[in-house]
């Protein structure tokens, strides 16, 4: 039950929601949740999170780039996220500012095995990283 309460929060922090992930995963490691297998849910949740977040901008660009094309600085914002945002999605792990860089990263059409490998993997570290941290055992 406790690994489902840690996907579903994870899952839930990553989205624009305030909700944080960590909190959960902390707790869970302290309510005897094996690393294992708060790693496996914490990370799911979030991975899955954020191609959601991909997808959401992929299908917002479908329905704003006429406006966005029509507007000189929708233009130029566009492709300067285009150009930069790989370098942009090495703070996609961050709160606050990196569910927004996620949508975007669809929005712009960064590539998604590339956004997947960048993104999914810093989710996981900072995950690895709290582990080591906070991890009772």
């Amino acid at each position: 039950m406790a690994e489902a309460a840690l996907f579903l929060s994870a899952f839930l922090a990553a989205t624009i929601l305030p909700f944080s992930s960590e909190l959960a995963f902390v707790t869970a490691l302290h309510n005897e949740v094996s690393v294992k297998n708060a790693l496996f849910f914490a990370s799911s949740g979030n991975i899955l999170a954020i191609v959601f977040n991909y997808y959401l901008g992929y299908f917002l660009y479908e329905k704003t780039k006429t406006s966005l094309f029509h507007s000189h600085f929708g233009k130029k914002a566009f492709l300067v996220g285009h150009k930069y945002g790989y370098y942009a999605l090495l703070l996609s792990w961050l709160p606050l500012i990196g569910d927004p860089i996620t949508l975007v990263a669809g929005l712009v059409r960064l590539k998604f095995v590339w956004f997947v490998i960048i993104s999914g993997s810093l989710r996981i570290a900072r995950y690895m990283f709290l582990a080591y941290i906070f991890s009772p055992n």
